[in-house]
């Protein structure tokens, strides 16, 4: 459990009543707060505090209320006020110059791939889970099409499968693998969104496939309410990058493959054609 230790600091009384506590009453405090805290949470919430949904017809009237279309890459929008002036990219760019540089859900990916590490999943998996969405900085739209079709030069096709299928997968619950539908998806895309129907094609596709526990469990230790406060680096994935990814000796972005303008439009995104 999360707690916030302003509030606990305060529910006492403020620091002065803390600091005038010994060890054993600052712990049986902390006991009793941490129960009545979780007393909150499994309490049913009253009707006028379920959370509210926006039905599609709702996000759909949106729409013309933005300057800018929800699908683009997070690398050509800024979340508040103007774009910033980015650094330059190294001459023989690497994977880890994009997670340094321009990848735009960094946070997200590493506590993704943290959760896969730390729950035994297999070294293809955890890759995976560190790569899933990075795509996003580029175009969000068909994210999981767009990120496999990225990586496909440089990784193992079971890496490729899952990058590209989670993004139907996530769609549709599995209780016997641990997945359940996520309340962020009815913010986003509607109460009573119905996937299309290439998601549903690829859905059907996936789940009778030999490696639908590899997407499967890119969707499970995916964080769809992750924690902002909680830091991970990319330093305990190190040794996975060097045996999951192929780097190019010319630098992403300069080896010709068919992705390589894919590198080259996240490291000069002001490009104006």
């Amino acid at each position: 459990m999360e707690i916030d230790r302003r509030l606990f600091i305060a529910s006492l009384g403020g620091a002065a009543a803390v600091a005038g506590m010994d060890h054993e009453a600052r712990a049986e405090a902390l006991e009793d707060y941490m129960s009545d805290q979780l007393e909150e949470a499994l309490a049913p919430p009253a009707d006028d505090e379920k959370p509210k949904f926006p039905t599609v017809a709702e996000l759909e009237a949106q729409i013309g209320t933005r300057p800018f279309r929800r699908g683009a890459g997070g690398v050509f929008v800024a979340g508040r006020g103007n774009v910033k002036q980015l650094p330059p990219m190294p001459a023989n760019a690497t994977l880890l110059d994009y997670f340094k540089l321009r990848f735009t859900t960094v946070n997200h990916v590493l506590q993704s791939a943290n959760r896969a590490m730390k729950t035994g999943m297999s070294e293809e998996i955890i890759f995976a889970c560190l790569i899933h969405d990075v795509s996003q900085t580029l175009i969000k739209v068909d994210h999981g099409w767009f990120g496999a079709q990225m990586f496909e030069p440089y990784v193992s096709p079971k890496v490729t499968f899952a990058v590209r299928y989670h993004q139907a997968l996530r769609f549709y619950p599995d209780p016997a693998h641990g997945y359940e539908y996520p309340d962020l998806y009815k913010r986003m895309f509607g109460v009573d969104y119905e996937p299309p129907v290439h998601i549903q094609a690829a859905y059907k596709y996936a789940k009778n496939h030999k490696w639908y526990l590899e997407p499967r469990m890119v969707t499970v230790n995916d964080l769809y309410a992750f924690d902002p406060n909680v830091k991970v680096t990319i330093e305990p994935f190190l040794d996975i990058v060097g045996r999951q990814f192929k780097q190019p000796k010319e630098g992403l972005g300069n080896d010709n493959s068919p992705v390589a303008h894919m590198w080259r439009a996240m490291a000069l995104p002001d490009a104006p054609l």
